[in-house]
């Protein structure tokens, strides 16, 4: 399809979104297949209503881990995925899953634990901290649940070149929201995204211990699922709001969220 007949396509489908919310009718709606930290931070709660009013169309979130996001897209199960493991991304990209990808927003990692850091890992370095944990047989939680967070929590251990991680590692297979409750609980240590631990209220003795490793960084990605191998994909729609988020108007939505003064994501998306 060329550029023109595309976006003539698109137009013509935001008209009649628009034309469906002006008259009242039913408003459109799409899936979104997300990680639970977009969800969780309130991030979705903050912008997706926005997104609503200026299209008319509904995006109904399902909130997991990106490893199961992305399976939920690759089944056609989701119109737009939006997620952050870039290297399952561009796999995903590449198998034909979707056509394109756009990033969309970054914050950064964390690695929260007891505040009295009985390991010794405070500082920046993200791969020395997990080092002195697996030394120490440190509690440690991981979300074992192939999410975006726990990708990264893999590359840091493999980094850190361990046979183990220490008698103190636990696999949790959860989302970041009760992994963190379980470390709260048990005065253990955790790998977190930033925008859900400035979210979450349940920190007991949790402080953050390691920040500002350049491998920390943390990017998301929006795809809209391939029609061509899934029919039944509401790609307009889906399009419609790619193409909202990665807009002046998206991004500036993304910025304003904050918690506390303290804003949790950070707009990047290329000039369109």
């Amino acid at each position: 399809m060329s550029t023109g007949s595309w976006r003539g396509w698109l137009a013509s489908g935001l008209l009649a979104a628009a034309a469906m919310a002006a008259g009242g009718a039913a408003a459109q709606s799409i899936t979104m297949a997300s990680t639970t930290s977009t969800e969780q931070s309130g991030l979705f709660g903050a912008i997706l209503p926005q997104f609503r009013r200026a299209s008319g169309i509904e995006v109904k979130v399902v909130a997991v881990g990106t490893g199961q996001a992305i399976d939920l897209a690759r089944r056609g199960d989701a119109d737009v995925l939006f997620v952050h493991d870039q290297a399952a991304e561009e796999k995903f990209v590449a198998e034909g899953g979707a056509v394109r990808r756009w990033p969309v927003m970054y914050n950064d990692f964390v690695l929260v634990g007891p505040a009295a850091d009985p390991a010794g890992t405070r500082g920046r370095d993200i791969v020395a901290a997990l080092k002195k944990i697996a030394a120490a047989n440190a509690p440690f939680i991981s979300r074992a649940d192939k999410s975006g967070t726990h990708a990264a929590e893999l590359r840091y251990w493999a980094q850190a070149g361990q046979a183990g991680k220490g008698s103190g590692y636990r696999e949790c297979g959860c989302g970041m929201g009760p992994a963190l409750n379980i470390a709260s609980s048990a005065g253990a240590y955790v790998l977190t995204d930033r925008g859900t631990w400035l979210s979450f209220r349940n920190r007991g003795e949790l402080a953050v211990l390691v920040e500002g490793d350049r491998q920390l960084f943390n990017q998301y990605g929006v795809m809209v699922v391939n029609p061509a191998r899934h029919p039944h994909v509401k790609a307009r729609e889906a399009q419609a709001f790619v193409d909202w988020i990665v807009s002046p108007a998206g991004q500036s939505a993304i910025a304003a969220y904050k918690i506390n003064g303290e804003q949790l994501f950070f707009p990047n998306a290329p000039s369109q």
